[in-house]
């Protein structure tokens, strides 16, 4: 094994992993040395026909859509196919999945251990400035609307632990072990676009979610 530090997440999580475990769109299996990663799609791919990458290799993979556009949001399922990771100890595969999801292992560790921060949607919006302030223009009906387009799995695999008033929680089918404890710079702007389109064009802000769904799948 490689010298270096394990956190209390790191050693939980590998505990858990079983023969493997899927994590969003990324298959984790683990061998007689380490663990393979691979997306979900290309399960019974030959490991010869996939493109072998380091672990700090997947930083890259996820960068990327499959037509070569730019993934803001990491949590998307538009994570690209053709790679496979081998990750020869612990901190190889913390490394790997930390390029595909971003705080992933402290915030499932947090969620299963202890009772973890949640901030909800009105908490969150009423500390922002600036140009984000208007997102607490929102009633709770308008936000019910936003969020349930901009965080459902279309656009998004992380299961959603925050809410606002009349918007139940995610259920986990259809969404993945990475847990979502607050709104995210996506929903936000996303938030803040459809509050403008409202004052500008003077339409229903409801409608206006509706018209902005395509920028949060061209990731504008």
């Amino acid at each position: 094994m490689t010298a270096g530090f394990r956190s209390p997440a790191l050693q939980w999580f590998v505990h858990q992993i079983g023969d493997e475990l899927l994590v969003a769109q990324v298959l984790l299996r683990r061998k007689s040395e380490g663990f393979e990663l691979r997306q979900i799609a290309d399960r019974e791919v030959p490991p010869e026909k996939l493109a072998l990458q380091p672990p700090e290799g997947a930083h890259g993979i996820a960068q990327l859509a499959e037509d070569g556009s730019f993934r803001p949001l990491k949590s998307s399922p538009t994570l690209r196919r053709g790679w496979l990771i081998l990750a020869k100890c612990d901190l190889e595969l913390e490394t790997a999945l930390n390029g595909f999801y971003p705080g992933f292992i402290p915030d499932l560790f947090v969620l299963q251990t202890s009772t973890p921060d949640i901030t909800h949607y009105r908490e969150f919006t009423n500390r922002q400035t600036g140009m984000y302030r208007i997102t607490t223009f929102l009633t709770d009906a308008e936000a019910f609307a936003m969020a349930g387009k901009c965080c459902s799995a279309r656009h998004c695999l992380k299961q959603r632990f925050w809410t606002v008033e009349g918007l139940a929680l995610d259920r986990p089918e259809g969404k993945s072990l990475i847990p979502c404890f607050e709104p995210c710079a996506i929903l936000l702007e996303y938030a803040r676009k459809v509050v403008r389109m409202s004052q500008r064009e003077t339409v229903p802000a409801q409608r206006a979610v509706e018209m902005l769904e395509p920028d949060l799948r061209q990731g504008e």
